[in-house]
């Protein structure tokens, strides 16, 4: 299989390239890697690059299990035209450094990122995670909320109901059926980089993180979005998400899978944008917002 590697590497190169070209030639140029230097270890940002006012609002884009940046850039390149966007590579994920030792938690995850924005320079921002990006986030909302103005969580993981190896590996098989094709060599080339055993020290901390109990201390604005046809997030736990939420509100998008960040990109973006819009009018009213 090693062998094999370079091969799907450069055709992986040749995708991404495409990718940031965009769908539309108006985005040729607008995604650029950037690293910020935190606790002596290299965090990959992937950032837009199309200018917007400075007071647009800062959203940072937050990848799932195993995953990396790269298959955020879809939802980047939508979101660039009237916000400042970034989608850091995680500790030990994509092109980041790995951690000094492995975080045990969801807590890790989230210590992680709050120490990036403040290598960064970034006090607050929206936050718009994917999957396990989702439960990262809960928590780094519930402890970190003067860093958070607000949150969409599309597709939060884990059901509660469905708590196990069994029927989350089941309902990502069925899922994988529903996601485009292109997706698969992202999600191979980034599992490979990331190794076996992080695959499976991350997955196992994910099932064992109990997002339902963090959820009621998120005080952000949040919005949660679901694919109609997602089966790792089905219709009763993304209500049930919403109604834990303090201010959370629920939007469905008819046909959409599990990764809509990537396989729906402008229709995620167009349920998004008014959120955002009310953000950005509420930090608008409050000072230093």
């Amino acid at each position: 299989m090693r062998p094999a590697l370079p091969s799907l590497t450069e055709s992986l190169g040749r995708w991404e390239h495409a990718l940031m070209a965009g769908d539309a030639d108006t985005y040729s140029g607008q995604v650029a890697s950037r690293w910020t230097r935190v606790g002596g270890r290299r965090v990959h940002v992937r950032v837009s690059t199309h200018p917007v006012p400075p007071e647009a609002l800062t959203v940072v884009l937050v990848h799932g299990l195993v995953v990396s940046s790269r298959y955020m850039v879809p939802t980047l390149l939508r979101l660039a035209p009237t916000c400042r966007v970034l989608a850091p590579d995680l500790p030990g994920f994509g092109r980041s450094d790995p951690p000094s030792r492995p975080p045990e938690s969801m807590s890790g995850l989230a210590d992680a990122m709050a120490e990036w924005m403040e290598a960064a320079g970034l006090e607050r921002a929206v936050f718009l995670g994917n999957s396990l990006g989702c439960q990262t986030l809960a928590d780094f909302a519930a402890r970190y909320p003067e860093r958070t103005v607000g949150l969409v969580l599309q597709g939060p993981t884990m059901d509660a109901e469905a708590r196990s190896v069994h029927q989350q590996v089941w309902r990502w098989l069925s899922n994988s059926q529903r996601e485009r094709s292109a997706q698969m060599p992202l999600l191979v080339h980034d599992y490979w980089e990331a190794g076996l055993r992080r695959f499976l020290d991350s997955f196992r901390m994910a099932l064992k993180d109990r997002i339902e109990d963090k959820l009621p201390r998120v005080q952000a604005p949040t919005l949660v979005v679901r694919g109609a046809r997602d089966p790792i997030v089905p219709q009763r736990w993304a209500e049930r998400v919403t109604a834990l939420l303090p201010r959370g509100r629920l939007a469905v998008i008819p046909g959409g899978t599990h990764t809509l960040n990537f396989a729906a990109p402008l229709e995620l973006v167009r349920v998004v944008e008014p959120f955002l819009r009310e953000l950005q009018a509420g930090a608008e009213r409050t000072p230093h917002a």
